[in-house]
């Protein structure tokens, strides 16, 4: 695979020094709102801050391949430990702040953590809750201290002291995290990602190595170009994949900024005062967004009512013809320039999508219903598809967005479908294997060729269309094939539904939502 920005370097670390060397203080890295302040941090405050706590993991014992767990809500921190401990030639491995206590010790377990860094008072308890059961688990390190000023557990230590550490450490090892830096290869192990469902006896974490995950990442960006300008909200910590490849390295690849809501009960209203430019989400989102927004529109007084039925339509009518390749005349671009000065900004901006040029939706599928509303609103959301194990594999130009599809396959990918419908692939982005679990591995990875589980078929005009996960397809009694994914998605899109489920019974009797 051809890269881009290789002068930049080949690892994670690298890339971020050669931003801090390149920026200095003359440009914004991130942005986290504090106690309603939005406070600023340059690409050099970035790097220095991974340095003193790579330095600081590295004088406890972290040694090259241990892993470090990392548990909390996003926050910049998040991305100092994951990127501290890919400088110490460290793995890093996510985990969502909702997990129970048995939970998160199942991933230490099977990760083989040796140090657990989270966010805050409850994230700790779980920890210290399940510690016993983890003999590999020297310390557990936390960066908000409230509620933990009493506790006297050795194994705690807060991001204020490790920092210090870092510093005295770099003063008796000057140059030390430099050379650390400089000998990481493309082909290192960087990161487990696990897989959504797998917090059980069996978890699988799918081994990355900076090499895969910047395959994900390069694909976005010849995709959709970022430029340094650009803004992100991240709606989700580094723990899912998409995370992994556009939060982290587009970011650090294209130079953008990061922005951190100061609470996940506050994400919608920060996202407003920044106005992101590049938006990605998960289905479920971008569902409840567009329920929420026709809610409201319902409860409104009669003229914003009669605003939204008559100048709906306009946006639909555009959208329609930009599907079907149509250049509007100049009496449709003028009523739709009224529209949208009267509904769809407003919309927009109630959304914090007033600025937002690349919209993207990932995990499940969207429906149809939903992707239509939002290119009324002239957005120009589209599908991507990807796994966790198989890297990204597609996604449209936005002037080539289809309603039904996921894309055409990036170049350097190949696809084949199996003689069921099993959408196969392969690419430099595919995953090392499952950690510990070899023979997970040679079920999903043959040849190369990572098996989806995913059903689906290419069109004749090279988009990909995925139907639904094989083992959710329903087999009806009529022998038809019902998939639940793309009814319950379009059952989502009611304002008057919060969640929908397919249900039949046995043989494919009494199918019901």
């Amino acid at each position: 695979m051809q890269l881009m920005y290789t002068e930049k370097g080949d690892t994670w670390p690298k890339v971020l020094k050669h931003n801090s060397d390149t920026y200095g203080d003359t440009r914004r890295a991130l942005r986290e709102k504090h106690y309603g302040i939005w406070e600023p941090y340059t690409w050099k405050d970035y790097y220095l801050r991974v340095k003193s706590l790579a330095l600081g993991l590295m004088s406890l014992g972290l040694k090259a391949g241990d892993k470090v767990l990392i548990v909390g809500d996003n926050a910049p921190q998040w991305y100092y430990a994951e990127l501290a401990t890919q400088a110490d030639h460290g793995v890093a491995v996510g985990a969502y702040s909702d997990l129970t206590p048995r939970e998160i010790q199942c991933l230490a377990e099977n990760s083989e953590a040796s140090f657990a860094i989270v966010q805050d008072q409850e994230q700790v308890d779980k920890l210290l809750q399940v510690k016993d059961a983890l003999p590999l688990l020297k310390k557990v390190l936390f960066w908000s201290y409230k509620g933990l000023a009493h506790y006297k557990d050795p194994a705690l230590m807060g991001f204020r002291e490790l920092l210090e550490r870092g510093e005295a450490h770099e003063k008796e090892h000057p140059g030390l995290f430099e050379r650390n830096v400089e000998s990481g290869k493309a082909d290192h192990v960087c990161a487990i990602v696990y897989t959504s469902g797998t917090t059980g006896e069996t978890p699988k974490g799918a081994v990355h190595t900076y090499r895969t995950l910047r395959a994900g990442a390069e694909y976005h960006l010849r995709l959709d170009p970022w430029v340094e300008d650009d803004n992100i909200v991240p709606f989700l910590p580094p723990v899912w994949i998409n995370e992994q490849w556009l939060a982290l390295g587009c970011h650090l690849l294209s130079g953008c900024t990061l922005n951190f809501a100061e609470g996940p009960e506050t994400q919608q209203r920060d996202a407003m005062e920044i106005g992101p430019s590049i938006v990605f989400r998960g289905a479920r989102v971008w569902e409840s967004q567009a329920a929420m927004v026709r809610a409201r529109i319902s409860d409104a007084d009669p003229m914003k009512r009669l605003a939204f039925r008559v100048l709906m339509p306009v946006g639909y009518r555009m959208a329609e013809a930009l599907y079907k390749k149509q250049k509007p005349g100049l009496f449709r671009r003028m009523i739709y320039w009224m529209a949208d000065t009267t509904l769809f900004e407003p919309i927009r901006h109630s959304l914090g999508l007033q600025k937002a040029r690349i919209c993207y939706t990932t995990g499940t599928m969207l429906s149809e219903d939903a992707l239509r509303f939002y290119h009324a609103l002239h957005l120009p959301l589209k599908s991507l598809y990807g796994t966790t194990e198989g890297g990204a594999l597609s996604g449209a130009r936005n002037e080539d967005i289809r309603l039904d599809t996921v894309g055409p396959a990036h170049k350097e990918t190949e696809v084949s479908i199996a003689e069921g419908g099993e959408i196969l692939y392969r690419q430099p982005g595919t995953f090392v294997g499952y950690y510990k679990n070899p023979e997970k591995t040679s079920e999903v990875l043959k040849d190369g060729w990572f098996h989806t589980g995913d059903k689906g078929f290419v069109r004749d005009d090279g988009h990909l269309v995925v139907v639904d996960r094989i083992k959710d397809l329903v087999r009806l009694a009529n022998e038809e094939t019902l998939s639940p994914q793309e009814i319950e998605s379009r059952l989502r899109f009611s304002p008057f539904i919060k969640d929908a489920w397919i249900l039949a019974g046995p043989e494919g009797l009494y199918a019901s939502a």
